[in-house]
Formats: structure tokens, C-alpha cells, sequence
């Protein structure tokens, strides 16, 4: 009997980030020996879990997505010790903000360690043409099962979502934002020393806010954090149809401040957030708790925008 012919499995793939750009991404696909980006997205599932932080859980789960630009983006699930559980943010909402925050237009394909669970499917949601978007769970192999794409269509069936509540031509998840604060009024300080620091925080956070994604609300709101070394990393809000999905600004700040310097919440020595003068989605109160269970020893400058109609 003549020898069988084996083909060698690809091996797993380490990410060098949590971005790739449309050239990393091929370079890396022709290495691990795979015809395409979207077969190299569940090789780098594993390195996606290593960076994963689930203190509460100690579930990590990783998630890896490729964009409409070639560029291929990771996701983690983030739980804060001390922090209500609504905190805790999932691998899937962790690579849209990431991929949102790069300006990504679209996700082709997403390949996710772990079967995604009602929230972020609801979550998904918010991309356009979200039913197309092509899901491969790598734990099926494991389960017993043929690891295959889905579509998001199979996973949520009969879906409610942006369709349901907004005009057809609102901007999604993924799209320009240009939302209108109004004009700020006095901000109220809590120990924040003025300076280049505080100038910065506020226009980062700013900044996300008018780049928020808050249709049903109409809250924008931004949030902007500082490492011991004075770097700034700025999130909006993301908010979902079903509102309870909803990924708010200070968990997108930290989704940035881990996704470009692989710091932790504890790492923040101040903050600043953004909001509208009495919304009736307001951020402020859920900022202090977060920080008072995750960075104390952080300061904290709130500023409150005011519609120049009123």
C-alpha cells in the first residue's frame, strides 16, 4: 500500500496588534499557506485570545474580523474587577469600535472563537448590510462539528434593527458622523489641574462625540482618557436599536487606549467626558463609578454642551 498524502494543517498565526493593514494581511495569509485573507482570520483566533482579559469570567474569547479595505481587525472580551458586569465588553463590540475607530467602511467576514451570544448579534446589527457579513465560530471544530461560514442572516433571523427606527439614509455604525453639540458651558472640575493635558483630553473627547454613533438617543457623547505618559486615546458611543447592546464612550476609549498601546483601564491618570447638558442618555454618573472602581487614582473633567436653540 503506497503512502497517503497528508495536507498539513496552517498553523496558527501571531498578530503583530490589533490591526493589520491590507498588506500585513496577505503577507501573513501567503506565509501560513492560505489562498485568501478570510482563510487566514481563524489562524489568528488563538493569538486574538491570548490578549483577551476576562478576570471575572476567566473565559477569553477572541474575534478577528476582515474589512472591505483589506485591512483585518481583533476583538476581546474586557471585564473591570469591581465594575457592574453591564461594563464588560465583548469580543465582537471590541473589533467594530476598533475597526469604527479606523475608519473602516465595511466588515466582509468575522471569524470569532466562541458561537456569538444574542447581545452581539443584536450588536452587529448596526453595520449595514449586516446580514451579509460571513461568520466562521473556530470552537465548532472542537464541539464535533465542521468549522463553516454563516451568514449573520442564519445566526439572527427575522432581525430587529436601524431598519425598524431610523430614516433609510441615516448614517450606521462604520459611517461618518458629524453630530451637532451645541455650545459647551461651564465645565465642573473634580481635582483636574488646567494645562496642555486637560486642553487635549477635552478635544479628543470632542472629538468622539461628534463622531458618535447615537441616532436613538440623540446623545452623542465622547470620552478621553490619559496614560502616565500623557498619551490621549478618545471613544463614542456606539449605540445599538435594541439599546441594551448599546457600547458606551468610556468603554470605547479603553477598547483605544488597549488596541494602540496594549495598556489597562488602571493605567488611566485622567479623563474627560463630553456629553449634552441634560440627555436623556447621560454618561456622567457611569464614568464615575468605572473610574472609581478601575482608576481612582484618576482625575476627571466633565464638560456639558448646550443646544444653541434652547
Amino acid at each position: 500500500m503506497g503512502e497517503e498524502r497528508m495536507t498539513a494543517k496552517p498553523e496558527a498565526v501571531e498578530l503583530p496588534g490589533f490591526v493589520m493593514s491590507a498588506d500585513e494581511a496577505e503577507r501573513a495569509a501567503a506565509a501560513a499557506g492560505v489562498e485568501t485573507v478570510e482563510d487566514l482570520l481563524p489562524l489568528l483566533i488563538p493569538s486574538a485570545m491570548r490578549r483577551a482579559r476576562p478576570p471575572i469570567s476567566r473565559f477569553p474569547v477572541g474575534a478577528v474580523g476582515l474589512g472591505e479595505s483589506g485591512r483585518v481587525y481583533a476583538g476581546v472580551n474586557l471585564e473591570f474587577v469591581g465594575a457592574p458586569l453591564s461594563q464588560a465588553v465583548h469580543a465582537e463590540q471590541f473589533l467594530i469600535a476598533n475597526a469604527a475607530a479606523a475608519e473602516e467602511p465595511a466588515l466582509r467576514a468575522i471569524a470569532v472563537s466562541h458561537m456569538p451570544c444574542g447581545h452581539c448579534r443584536q450588536f452587529l446589527q448596526e453595520i449595514r448590510g449586516a446580514a451579509g457579513i460571513r461568520i466562521l465560530v473556530t470552537s465548532d471544530a472542537a464541539d464535533g462539528c465542521a468549522a463553516e461560514w454563516r451568514s449573520l442572516a442564519s445566526l439572527l433571523p427575522r432581525p430587529f434593527g436601524p431598519h425598524d427606527l431610523l430614516p433609510k439614509d441615516a448614517p450606521l455604525v462604520l459611517e461618518p458622523h458629524d453630530n451637532r453639540l451645541g455650545d459647551p458651558v461651564d465645565a465642573a472640575a473634580n481635582g483636574f489641574a488646567a494645562g496642555d493635558l486637560e486642553g487635549r483630553l477635552k478635544d479628543a473627547a470632542e472629538a468622539a462625540a461628534r463622531a458618535a454613533h447615537a441616532p436613538y438617543s440623540g446623545c452623542p457623547s465622547g470620552f478621553a482618557v490619559a496614560d502616565g505618559e500623557g498619551k490621549v486615546y478618545a471613544g463614542g458611543c456606539l449605540e445599538s436599536a435594541a439599546y441594551n447592546p448599546t457600547l458606551g464612550p468610556v468603554q470605547t476609549a479603553i477598547i483605544a487606549m488597549i488596541a494602540a498601546s496594549g495598556g489597562s483601564a488602571g493605567d488611566v491618570v485622567a479623563a474627560a467626558l463630553v456629553e449634552k447638558e441634560g440627555a436623556v442618555a447621560a454618561q456622567e454618573a457611569t464614568a464615575r463609578v468605572f473610574l472609581a472602581a478601575v482608576a481612582p487614582q484618576a482625575s476627571f473633567h466633565v464638560y456639558k454642551y448646550r443646544s444653541s436653540d434652547v
